[in-house]
Order: structure tokens, then C-alpha cells, then sequence
């Protein structure tokens, strides 16, 4: 991890946290110059978001006037490079509403004691192992390097389960060997992905969409397994807060789920017209090709055809066992950085001290109820996929 909690503090130019990071600089300066989004002024909430399909419900939201609808000015969306800017800016206060990786949202609150509450799964599946042509199968990945966008990501967890599957460790900071069938690791912003890739840097990537779909159509890369394929319908970027906003203005919480909710509904049954109001409103700053495709994916490479792993879906109930499963996962997980923080945490405590789910139950409730989003009445699942 790249910034602690002295770092969050100190961080109070949001222009500076985009510096350090090499990303987002134009969004954070666009943000500064802005009033500040907090609870305490009253200035209507400001989104966070990273240039993927995974934001497609928060940024749908704002395209279709679902905020003002609930009664809220929202600003628009402002645009970061990097997990780790987005993060800064969300942490010391400069935004109110992000979408993050889960395992971010854990580290976040247990390592470095943010204040910070999951309202929503943003959506489930959505990713991809994307590899160089030259790599038929996981195992040719031995003695290549793998860019993940970030540590604390499903991306990075469920990897590490794939290479081990395949008889690969994952290493860091160290060169990786054919002969050890080691597999190096790196961190790197999804933009520099696909050039990284197409240059032979790296054999593969794990992401989000549509940097896989940009792969497939530039044809210098191929979805080599689906991440859906691996943990059917997992969480990858859940719908964040801080607490004071909870705290402060509920009302206003409830209104950002009720649009969220409601974008996440007609994205189920509207994929190219999506594509269409993400790109057509600069939200996305893909190829329109690359952005349908990813929204609105054909079956491709899978263990499990029936799980339907290459598609993204849109379903906001945070399944308990889903958090639990999640936390166990990430103690197995390598990374370059503290872990300690894993070891004094109770895996099935942690979805009710996270997680605040009353503001989506009520949404669902309001929009026909779990069924309207292919849900079980219950609100019960059991995990399945290659999680411990």
C-alpha cells in the first residue's frame, strides 16, 4: 500500500494526491476548484469514479437525471486515473460517493480506520484475465508478469487462485522464472494496460471492462477466463460512503441508493442504449465499440457456461456470505503491503460493521422488490467458485 494514514491526513490538496499517484489529475483539479462535497457545508454530494463499465450504475444515474429526481443536485461525476487518488480524495473528504473495489473498502476501514460504509453492490462480474496472444493457457504465464489495478482487488485475489490452480506462484518485487513457474505481479493503471500489453511488457492483465473488449478488438489480446467464471456473480466494485454523510444527511444517503438502485434496474434490460448514454455523455472515454461489447458480452471461455460470467450484471443486495467469503479469500491473497490488519478481524463479523444495508433494502422494496433483479426472496446464496 502506497499511503497510510499519515498520508490521508497530510492530504488535503487533492491535486497533490492525484500528483503522487499519476492519476486523475485533471478530474482532482476540476474537484478543487469546486466546492467541497461534504455533509457539513450542505453542497449536494460529488461522485468518484474510474473510467470503467463498473461505474455504469452511478454515472447512468447522473445521465438520466435519477438524482435530481430524488431530490438531489448532484455535481457531476468527477473522473480519476487510479484506485489510489480516488481513494485519497474520498478519505480526507473531497468526495461523498465512490465506487471501490470491495477489498479496498475492507483495507480502508480496517487498516486505516476510514470512517467509510457499503451501501450497495455497483455490480457483479465484469472482469477478465486478458493475456498476450502468444498465451494458450494459464500456465504459459510462468516466468511473464500479470498487471492488476490494484492490490486489495477481486482482480488480484481471484488470480492468485487461478495461477495456484495452475501449479504458478505469485511473487512481488521479484523477477519472475520459468524454471520456479513464478508469476510477477505489478500494479498498473488500466489505461497503460493494454500498451503494456501490446508491447509484450506484460503477458496479461486482469481488469475490468472495456479494457478487455479494447484488447479483443485491437487484436493485441484475448480473454483467456472470465473473473465471473471463477466466483460466480461476485462483487468487484461496491457503492461507498463516508459515515458523516450517513450521520449527517440519511435522507440524502437513501435518495443516492434509490438512483443507484434504479439506474442498476434499466441497465439490466438496456445494455446498448447504455453504451450509448456513457459514451454519447463523455462519462467513458472508450471507443463506443469497445464499451458495447463490455456491457453486453457474448458467452465466451468457460468452466461454468451456465454461471454466465461474461456478463456484467446489475444487482444491488450485498450478500452477507459474499463479505465473509471475500475476507477469508484476502488472507491468502499476496500483496506488497501490510496484512496484519486481516489476522484481527473476524471474517463473519465483518459484513455487519461495513455494510449498511437498510437504505438498499428499501430501494428494492420501492422498485418491485428482489425479484425485479433476478435476486432469491431470501436474500440467501451460497458462494460457489474457487474461493477458500
Amino acid at each position: 500500500m502506497a499511503f497510510d494514514r499519515r498520508t490521508l491526513l497530510r492530504a488535503g490538496a487533492a491535486v497533490g494526491l492525484a500528483a503522487g499517484t499519476g492519476g486523475g489529475v485533471a478530474g482532482v483539479v476540476d474537484l478543487v476548484r469546486a466546492p467541497r462535497a461534504t455533509a457539513r457545508t450542505g453542497v449536494a454530494p460529488r461522485i468518484g469514479y474510474l473510467p470503467i463499465t463498473d461505474a455504469s450504475p452511478l454515472l447512468v444515474a447522473h445521465a438520466q437525471g435519477r438524482f435530481a429526481a430524488a431530490g438531489i443536485d448532484m455535481a457531476r461525476p468527477v473522473l480519476f486515473r487510479g484506485w489510489e487518488s480516488l481513494a485519497q480524495a474520498f478519505t480526507v473528504g473531497e468526495l461523498d460517493v465512490v465506487h471501490l473495489l470491495m477489498p479496498f473498502a475492507v483495507q480502508l476501514r480496517y487498516a486505516l480506520g476510514a470512517r467509510v460504509r457499503l451501501l450497495a453492490w455497483n455490480h457483479t462480474n465484469g472482469s477478465a484475465l486478458t493475456v498476450h496472444p502468444s498465451v494458450r493457457e494459464i500456465g504459459d504465464l510462468a516466468g511473464k508478469s500479470v498487471a492488476i489495478p490494484f492490490w486489495w482487488s477481486i482482480h488480484n485475489v481471484v488470480l492468485q487462485q487461478m495461477l495456484r490452480a495452475a501449479g504458478l506462484t505469485p511473487v512481488v518485487r521479484t523477477a519472475p522464472s520459468v524454471r520456479e513457474r513464478t508469476v510477477q505481479l505489478v500494479v498498473m493503471s488500466p489505461s497503460d494496460m493494454l500498451p503494456a500489453l501490446s508491447t509484450a511488457t506484460i503477458g496479461g492483465y486482469i481488469v475490468a471492462d472495456p479494457f478487455n473488449a479494447a484488447a479483443e478488438i485491437n487484436k493485441v489480446g484475448r480473454v483467456l477466463r472470465f473473473v465471473g467464471d471463477a466466483w460466480r456473480d461476485h462483487a468487484c466494485c461496491v457503492v461507498v460512503v463516508r459515515q458523516e454523510l450517513i450521520d449527517s444527511v440519511p435522507e440524502t444517503v437513501q435518495a443516492v441508493t434509490d438512483a443507484v438502485a434504479g439506474a442498476q434496474l434499466w441497465l439490466g434490460g438496456h445494455r446498448a442504449d447504455a453504451a450509448k448514454v456513457l459514451k454519447d455523455g463523455r462519462y467513458l472515454p472508450q471507443p463506443l465499440p469497445a464499451i458495447t461489447k463490455a456491457l453486453d458480452r457474448t458467452p465466451g471461455p468457460a468452466q461454468h457456461p451456465d454461471w454466465h460470467g461474461e456478463r456484467i450484471g446489475f444487482a444491488p443486495y450485498p450478500f452477507p456470505g459474499y463479505t465473509e467469503a471475500l475476507v477469508r479469500a484476502m488472507r491468502e491473497t499476496v500483496v506488497d503491503g501490510p496484512t496484519g490488519f486481516l489476522t484481527g478481524i473476524d471474517p463473519a463479523a465483518v459484513h455487519a460493521d461495513l455494510v449498511d444495508d437498510r437504505f438498499v433494502l428499501r430501494s428494492m422494496a420501492a422498485l418491485g422488490g428482489p425479484g425485479a433483479f433476478g435476486l432469491p426472496a431470501s436474500l440467501t446464496r451460497t458462494e460457489e467458485g474457487n474461493q477458500p
